[in-house]
């Protein structure tokens, strides 16, 4: 479907506005899976619904994991690190985070799974992973091509000790790791190579730990042991979706607020939120929060300086090519736009009425919909792309314009 965006420049209201957004997408996949490996059953609460998650929990479910839910709770059986079963197959459609976490799960696995995709996930990079799970004794068949879903993987449950993963296309390559490592059944050794933002590595070993599992850092290394133990879990309201409205404040001045976000919240995406406040242009290295590279970039046209994004040559192989997007789009805007290898240098003047292609990438849909609002006849095409991490993303959306307006 088509969004055609409203232009509310000038036209709102100073209340105090509160905005309700789903559960982190990204704790909530991690809690998912931790959930699964915990000895007794676990009650996760908060949990997002999306495309994403529910693609997840429903390859959970397919591995044979007992799981009920009811609203956004759910209860999770856990299987105590081994699975109940040999053979299965699953689909993470395009869920990125299943698509990284789900074969370092069955690598630790006597049997033999099949993980099947979307085709836009057959072009993300994951040739990292295989080759750390290859290396700790799991096999692969690759049912198209080499290096990418779809594909077969053969288990072991008798493990090397250690595995050595480059992470510099992607931090969940470590994090999938030191989930799962809980299965080889001792001290497990994880060594990164290369450099990406680690905020969401931080992330899974805060949850790891909550969980009951101890990991020691020692010179880069990671030492992984312990079990994971069944909890009660509340999941924290996805801080890469509250994003998008306070953006809305810093291009509209308005004061939308969103409900239960907390100042020191474990998701990296807080970094975004407060660098808006002083921001006005300049140079920005996003490597750690690149998830909001093109919520920056959205409204950079609207800033007196120009603004410079670095440190985002990763986001090229995400949903999409996610730098060539925002250049495209900025194109079609009529704002100027360099790019860069690793990120993008955007010049400051008023968006022109056009058409946003968001090549199947919800953040470029989410994204591009915050531009609109401070400016004409800007079309969010394939707006409903947005339901792979925040399903009423648009109803939420015509809430806030309805509420700043009236």
């Amino acid at each position: 479907m088509d969004y055609a965006v409203k232009n509310i420049c000038g036209k709102t209201n100073s209340e105090i506005i509160t905005v309700a957004v789903p559960g982190s997408k990204s704790i909530t996949a991690r809690a998912l899976l931790i959930a699964a490996l915990a000895d007794g059953v676990s009650v996760l609460s908060g949990v997002q619904f999306s495309d994403d998650c529910a693609a997840f929990l429903h390859c959970l479910e397919d591995l044979g994991i007992p799981v009920e839910t009811d609203g956004t709770t759910v209860k999770i059986t856990g299987c105590g690190g081994r699975l109940g079963v040999s053979e299965a197959a699953v689909n993470v459609q395009s869920a990125g985070t299943a698509a990284r976490f789900l074969p370092a799960f069955l690598a630790f696995q006597k049997g033999r799974f099949t993980l099947e995709c979307s085709e836009q996930m057959k072009k993300r990079p994951i040739k990292p992973l295989i080759d750390a799970l290859s290396s700790l004794g799991a096999k692969f068949t690759f049912l198209e091509n080499e290096y990418a879903y779809p594909f077969i993987i053969e288990g072991t449950d008798t493990p090397a000790d250690s595995v050595c993963v480059d992470v510099q296309k992607s931090s969940q390559f470590l994090s999938a790791l030191l989930i799962s490592a809980v299965c080889a059944g001792k001290p497990f050794t994880i060594i990164p190579k290369g450099s990406h933002g680690m905020d969401y590595v931080k992330m899974t070993l805060d949850m790891a730990w909550s969980f009951g599992v101890t990991v020691e850092e020692h010179s880069g290394a990671y030492v992984v042991q312990g079990r994971y133990s069944a909890k009660r879990y509340e999941i924290e309201p996805d801080v890469s979706a509250a994003c998008y409205f306070y953006a809305i404040n810093k291009i509209l001045g308005t004061k939308l607020r969103v409900s239960g976000l907390m100042p020191r919240s474990m998701q990296g995406d807080m970094k975004f939120v407060e660098m808006l406040g002083s921001f006005d242009g300049g140079t920005v290295d996003m490597s750690s929060f690149s998830d909001q590279a093109l919520t920056l970039a959205a409204i950079a046209p609207y800033f007196s300086k120009p603004t410079e994004i670095t440190g985002i040559e990763h986001a090229r192989g995400q949903e999409c090519d996610r730098i060539n997007a925002i250049c495209v789009n900025l194109a079609a805007l009529g704002v100027k736009c360099e790019e860069r290898p690793d990120g993008v240098k955007i010049y400051p003047s008023q968006p022109k009425p056009a058409k946003i292609n968001t090549f199947g990438d919800h953040r470029v849909a989410m994204s591009f919909a915050v531009t609109g609002l401070r400016a004409d006849g800007i079309v969010i095409s394939e707006a409903e792309v947005c339901s792979k991490t925040f399903k009423d993303y648009f109803k939420t959306f015509d809430g806030v314009i309805a509420a700043l307006t009236r």
